[in-house]
């Protein structure tokens, strides 16, 4: 066996034929189209490949991602379409990738890692813990107001530069082009519903299902909020079916306006995370914690050791998996570690967690 590395230019068509052979046999297109920025050239050097004479045994990518946040810019190393053929599982072939996968992570600075998985066990053995947030509600009736005579229309032949100028107005994003939210419209089966104001503006649009994944999901969204509850509306009415809509814990005007209307959310969480760079990702949350008025935030590390507190009331931790959930959420400082008292508690959470989002389209 040779690997795990990254494929030769002339091997990527059968790294291709064999994810889709292995994660899409029955699709209509390639994952390549589902996940266009992931397999591009430009990242054949994130993807990684265990083979034996020429064939592909096992395959994961990372596609490093730069995400704004009101604590900074943090660097993260989006990983999926792990996968090893049936013949050759149970030999250890996938924690191998997967290793090499956040190897190359650290290399290129990344802050975390984070994936999308359901097979949870087998992660946390490779560090991996659930954290971060994600609201979702489902719009199973119809829902009435939002901005009037706006035009809402169906189909990706709208102009990306519009898509992005509202994507950018997001306060938690990756930072993506032009280009990135163009090759995006073209992924298959994403439905895409744009709102549009009488001087032609557009106002709100949403993405519904990506490729294989996330159909009757509305994964990506932007706009005000009364544009998109008419957007929402009309999803629901063409559509004729319950739609979810996913939202970050933070767009609390929209999940207002949604409460409103009698939806409920259900909460869940953002991915698996495991940290990869804790260094420069406590440096920049106590810069963070400065900023906001915390300047005596505690976050290091010490050898096996987490030291986390604010002033003198510390609390010291050989879990990572506290720590991930404490930095991402859902759980808050005196959720963690009872003993902070309510004064200390009160001023971590004015820092942690820290508001962290990935939109649908950037999923591996």
């Amino acid at each position: 066996m040779e690997g795990p590395r990254a494929p030769l230019e002339t091997e990527l068509p059968h790294v291709v034929r064999f994810l889709d052979q292995n994660l899409r046999p029955k699709g209509d297109w390639s994952i390549t189209s589902e996940y266009p920025l992931a397999f591009s050239e430009a990242n054949r050097n994130n993807i990684r490949i265990i083979t034996d004479n020429d064939e592909v045994l096992s395959h994961a990518v990372v596609r490093p991602m730069i995400v704004k946040t009101p604590a900074g810019l943090f660097k993260i190393a989006g990983l999926g379409s792990v996968v090893t053929s049936s013949q050759h599982r149970n030999l250890g072939l996938s924690t191998q990738i997967i290793e090499s996968c956040l190897h190359a992570s650290k290399a290129h600075g990344c802050d975390f890692a984070i994936l999308w998985t359901n097979i949870y066990d087998f992660y946390r053995k490779l560090g991996f813990e659930l954290a971060g947030s994600e609201n979702s509600v489902l719009l199973d009736r119809d829902i009435t107001g939002g901005e009037a005579n706006l035009k809402i229309m169906e189909g990706n032949k709208v102009a990306a530069d519009a898509i992005h100028r509202l994507f950018a107005q997001h306060t938690v994003s990756t930072l993506r082009t032009v280009n990135e939210t163009r090759e995006y419209l073209q992924i298959p089966n994403s439905r895409v519903y744009t709102a549009w104001d009488p001087t032609g503006t557009l106002k709100a649009y949403a993405i519904e299902g990506k490729g294989a994944d996330l159909d009757g999901y509305v994964h990506e969204w932007g706009g005000g909020v009364q544009a998109l509850i008419s957007l929402f509306a009309h999803i629901r009415k063409v559509q004729n079916r319950p739609i979810t809509i996913i939202v970050p814990r933070h767009s609390q005007n929209l999940i207002r306006a949604l409460t409103e209307r009698g939806l409920r959310f259900t909460q869940g969480f953002l991915g698996m995370i495991k940290l990869l760079n804790t260094p420069n990702l406590f440096s920049k949350i106590k810069r963070h914690a400065r900023a906001v008025g915390v300047p005596d935030l505690v976050l290091e590390q010490q050898g096996d050791k987490y030291y986390i507190g604010a002033g003198e009331n510390v609390f010291s931790t050989d879990s990572e998996r506290d720590l991930v959930r404490l930095i991402f959420g859902p759980q808050k400082a005196r959720e963690i570690h009872p003993g902070f008292g309510e004064e200390t508690a009160a001023i971590m959470e004015q820092v942690l967690p820290i508001q962290m989002w990935l939109w649908g389209w950037d999923s591996i």
